[in-house]
């Protein structure tokens, strides 16, 4: 199925009428728990078990970390617009799914022999994103209130998994897929800044200099591997404009990313072709066309009005995006079940 034909221009920002089909699309999803795609260990006969039964919070979406940032997404959209037709569907999600005695199923889940790297990092680190959003969300809608505080047994589990695990990790993981150690650091920090969790941005912060502080001439040419959903050059480079102040970053961009955002890379800046959204690994290309957008518009944010780059940035930002757009309404769930989060992500930064 070819899905590379043109399409026009999507939008720049979040506006009524994206959040409204991304609200809908994240309310399908959550609902949904088969086909289901679990990572479970079995230590006995036992423990063959339903989704919903292993995970009462978040067994729809496909597979667990999905349903978690379909949730984020629920709770962005919401709150992104107070006149949103989907609030009320929302608030009764939210609600049913994220109660306390669902997130001490999933506490206990975590406690299973032989769990300990259940969804580490890339579900931690979007439990985190989750939680953040309820934080954010919590001043003007008292469901995201209420299941802040029901989530919140998770959230400190995640938040010392992340802790213990961080200083044992003696190398990153670089490519362009889940386990992608520059994503899960990005987003734990930002939950770490935002909720006050200094512990966690100082290991957080500690890590990302250690293993990307040094680098140089990253190999850009070797992106688009086939089954990418992250640039692992963009989001380490996203992370390390986080951590790093504004010029020991720009020194740090030159050196590790040599000719950025100028004419001379711009061949490197094109958006992923996807030949196949359903195919589930082909169709990860929209994701990353998505992802590198976000760490694109992202970038050109941080760098001064006046720098050349940013134009640079926000052009190839704005293709990547448009690219990315046109998988979102994929009718394969192997795409629909998580492209509209990345969509969001690059929407909204």
């Amino acid at each position: 199925m070819s899905t590379t034909a043109e399409s026009p221009r999507g939008p720049n920002v979040l506006d009524a009428r994206w959040a409204s089909r991304f609200a809908r699309i994240a309310l399908a999803n959550v609902a949904q728990e088969y086909p289901n795609h679990i990572v479970h260990l079995l230590n006995g006969p036992e423990d063959v078990r339903a989704p919903r039964e292993l995970h009462p919070a978040f067994h729809g979406s496909y597979d667990w970390h999905s349903c978690v940032h379909m949730h984020w997404l629920l709770v962005r959209a919401a709150r992104s617009d107070p006149a949103l037709a989907e609030r009320p569907q929302i608030a009764r999600v939210l609600a049913a799914h994220i109660t306390p005695a669902h997130i001490a199923a999933e506490v206990a889940y975590l406690q299973r022999p032989g769990s300990q790297s259940f969804e580490r990092p890339y579900g931690w680190a979007w439990l985190l994103a989750l939680a953040q959003e309820l934080a954010d969300a919590a001043r003007t809608l008292p469901e995201a209130a209420h299941a802040r505080d029901a989530l919140a047994p998770l959230v400190d589990t995640i938040v010392d998994r992340f802790a213990s695990f961080l200083p044992r990790a003696g190398y990153p993981v670089r490519y362009g897929m889940h386990a992608n150690s520059a994503f899960a650091l990005l987003l734990a920090l930002d939950f770490a800044r935002a909720c006050g969790v200094r512990r966690l941005e100082d290991v957080v912060t500690d890590t990302a200099r250690a293993w990307f502080a040094a680098d140089r001439n990253l190999p850009v040419a070797w992106e688009p591997s086939g089954a990418d959903f992250l640039s692992p050059t963009l989001v380490e480079a996203h992370l390390m404009s986080r951590v790093l102040a504004f010029d020991a970053f720009d020194d740090w961009l030159m050196q590790a990313l040599p000719g950025f955002g100028t004419p001379a890379l711009a061949a490197w800046l094109v958006p992923a072709s996807v030949s196949d959204r359903s195919d589930p690994q082909i169709v990860h290309l929209d994701g990353l066309n998505l992802s590198r957008a976000w760490s694109l518009r992202a970038l050109a944010r941080v760098l001064p009005a006046n720098d050349a780059r940013v134009e640079v940035l926000g052009r190839a930002g704005q293709r990547h995006l448009d690219a990315g757009l046109r998988g979102v309404d994929s009718a394969d769930y192997v795409g629909s079940h998580w492209l509209a989060t990345f969509a969001m992500l690059a929407l909204t930064g």
